[in-house]
């Protein structure tokens, strides 16, 4: 976790995006890492969960993750679970929770209202893991003046 917070920070650093920093990782070895990289690359989908995932993808040269575990400084949102459950990685272990991203401006609280059906569930072990070092992240974030919600 500490190696996706100094993602995160990074990111918090260079202005790239949101606090947000990720790691995929197979058995001892980081495959890829990544931060959040919305307003650096105005695409709304560069989360950090999901430019982990491509990368890792990438590097280990096939679309399922299934022998990897994924760190996020937060719970995923709808799209990057997606995204986790299309890698068919197994374990996800994440800092602070959707409601504290909410609290500074990242609600995915629609997003969820649109996909309630809850149709058929995947199922993945979700791990909560440093939790008030990553809260540190975002209060960095909010307390600067150059921070944009999107």
């Amino acid at each position: 976790m500490d190696r996706a917070r100094a993602e995160a920070r990074l990111g918090i650093e260079r202005g790239d995006g949101g606090p947000f920093g990720a790691l995929v990782v197979q058995g001892d070895e980081i495959i890829s890492r990544s931060h959040n990289e919305v307003l650096l690359r105005r695409d709304p989908t560069a989360h950090a969960e999901i430019l982990a995932i491509r990368s890792a993808a990438r590097v280990l040269g096939r679309p399922h993750l299934h022998d990897c575990v994924l760190y996020t400084t937060c719970e995923p949102c709808p799209m990057c679970l997606g995204a986790v459950a299309w890698a068919r990685i197994p374990r996800l272990y994440y800092g602070c929770t959707r409601n504290d991203a909410e609290k500074i401006g990242f609600s995915d609280r629609r997003i969820y209202s649109l996909i309630r059906d809850e149709a058929d569930a995947v199922s993945l072990t979700r791990i909560p893991l440093g939790r008030i070092s990553c809260l540190s992240l975002f209060e960095e974030w909010r307390r600067r003046k150059d921070s944009v919600v999107y």
